[in-house]
Formats: structure tokens, C-alpha cells, sequence
């Protein structure tokens, strides 16, 4: 398995469109939405959406067939299933939620893909509504970063992917994909071991190029779907490639050190007791 985990974004990413606008948009609540905009959190205000086309007769049948639409570049599904049968391990960071996010996924048969969502959660109610909620309960506390919505910090959710990696012992690399501004504090959690994949003209794109020096990830920048995959897939295949030299480098070491060994035994007048190479 490859040691590489890849973690996306996912509107505007994955799909081509902001999920949740998609769908107020398509559900003709556009306007009321614009009204309520300055005067609640976001999550709130999806919430409260949602409780206004439920009561407006709008399905979560409706919901669904609405996001089975939402516009996909026809590269992104090919590019996370050779993702995953390379090896890799895909995870999903976004400020969407769980429903949009698997309603999408479960239409493209790619849900399968992913080892992790970190998402704002979401689910369907005893009444049929879809109810969302923030993933960090910024009511109770705050998270503490001041680069990110209070619902969500991208940053310590790789954080948190990092030290899981460390507790393992393993040495995997993470790249990582977004266009958003909320995807640039995780960008800047990277190593110089990472590598970092952001959507040209987009908002994190234009907060990189302003301090380039502030990252230090690898910068990989992508325009469309066509580009993710190769770029990508040609990253992985580095990675992999750079991994295999590695491991032949340790095997070719370690049979130089057993010839040593081997050699010096020879010229002893007794036989003697050889260490087992480590």
C-alpha cells in the first residue's frame, strides 16, 4: 500500500459547485436566503433552510435528486478510484455536510473510496427533515484559530491526521486538495514532507501566492478536473517511485552489512556467534 494519504476538499473540489448553494439555488429559495445571510452563522442558516423547504412541501427525495445533478467534472470519479486502487488512503475534509457530501458520493459510487469524512453533520429527522449542525459547537467553545469559521478548523483536523500517523509509526505523506479560504490554514499545518494541491484563481490559491514562503508543503496548482487527475496521479507515482528506491536502498544496505559480517566470520580460527542484522 502506498504510503500516502490524500485529503479533499469537496465543493468546489470534488464537485464543481458549493453544495449547499446548489441546492437553495435549484429549490428556488434563493432569495430568502440572501435575506437571512447577514443575520445568522451559516450552519444556522442551512438548518433553517432546510427547515423552510420542509415546510414549503420540499422532500428530502427532492434534496436528493437535486444533488445527484450537481455538475462533477467527468475526470474526478476516475482520478479517486486509481487514487485508491494505488494504495492510497482518501479522506474528506469539508465545510459541507454528511448528507450532501454521501448523497453525492453514494450517486457516483465513490463513497467506498473514502476512509474518513470530516464534515458538519447532517441527518434526517423523525418529521423528514434535514436537520445540520456545526462540526465544531462554536456555542460551547471556540477553537481558536482566527483563519477559520467558528463551525470549523481544517487545520486542526489535519493536525489531528498527523499525530495519528505519528502514533502509528508511519512515515506516510499527505497531500492535500482545496480551493476554499477555509482550506488554507490546513495547508499551512504541511511539511516539507507534504504536498499541497490548490485550485488556480480560487481563494486559496490567491492567499498562498501572497506568502508562498509561509507554506511548506510542495505547490502543486490545478484548474479542472482533467488536471487534478494527472497531476495527482503523477504525484502519487513519484511518491511511490521515491518509497520503492528507499526500501531497495535499506534492502541493498542491509546485504552489504550481512557480506561484512560473512567475510570477517571466515578469517576467525573458531566459529563464532553472528549478530542478526536489525
Amino acid at each position: 500500500m502506498a504510503g500516502i494519504v490524500v485529503v479533499f476538499d469537496f465543493d468546489k473540489t470534488i464537485i464543481d459547485v458549493d453544495s449547499d448553494n446548489w441546492v437553495v439555488d435549484e429549490l428556488g429559495a434563493t432569495d430568502l436566503f440572501n435575506q437571512l445571510l447577514p443575520t445568522m452563522p451559516w450552519n444556522s442558516l442551512m438548518d433553517r433552510m432546510m427547515d423552510e423547504l420542509h415546510a414549503q412541501g420540499k422532500t428530502i427525495e427532492g434534496i436528493v435528486e437535486v444533488l445527484k445533478r450537481a455538475p462533477i467534472h467527468p475526470r474526478i470519479v476516475p482520478a479517486i478510484k486509481a487514487a485508491r486502487d494505488l494504495g492510497c488512503d482518501l479522506r474528506i475534509v469539508s465545510d459541507a455536510n454528511l448528507f450532501f457530501i454521501e448523497t453525492i458520493l453514494d450517486h457516483h459510487g465513490i463513497r467506498d473510496c473514502f476512509s474518513e469524512i470530516n464534515t458538519n453533520p447532517g441527518f434526517v429527522d423523525e418529521e423528514g427533515r434535514l436537520r445540520i449542525s456545526p462540526y465544531h459547537d462554536f456555542t460551547i467553545s471556540a477553537h481558536g484559530c482566527n483563519l477559520c469559521p467558528p463551525n470549523m478548523c481544517k487545520g486542526l483536523i489535519i493536525k489531528r491526521i498527523q499525530a495519528s500517523l505519528s502514533k502509528d509509526g508511519s512515515n506516510k505523506k499527505i497531500i492535500y486538495l482545496g480551493d476554499g479560504t477555509g482550506d488554507y490554514c490546513p495547508t499551512l499545518k504541511l511539511t516539507e514532507e507534504d504536498h499541497v494541491m490548490p485550485r488556480k484563481n480560487f481563494p486559496v490559491w490567491d492567499l498562498i501566492c501572497r506568502n508562498p514562503m509561509l507554506v511548506k508543503a510542495e505547490i502543486h496548482g490545478w484548474t479542472d478536473g482533467e488536471e487534478l487527475e494527472k497531476i495527482l496521479l503523477q504525484l502519487i507515482s513519484s511518491i511511490s517511485a521515491e518509497e520503492s528506491n528507499n526500501n531497495s536502498a535499506q534492502l541493498i544496505s542491509g546485504d552489504c552489512k550481512l557480506q561484512i559480517i560473512s567475510a570477517s566470520a571466515a578469517h576467525e580460527t573458531l566459529p563464532q556467534a553472528l549478530p542478526v542484522p536489525q
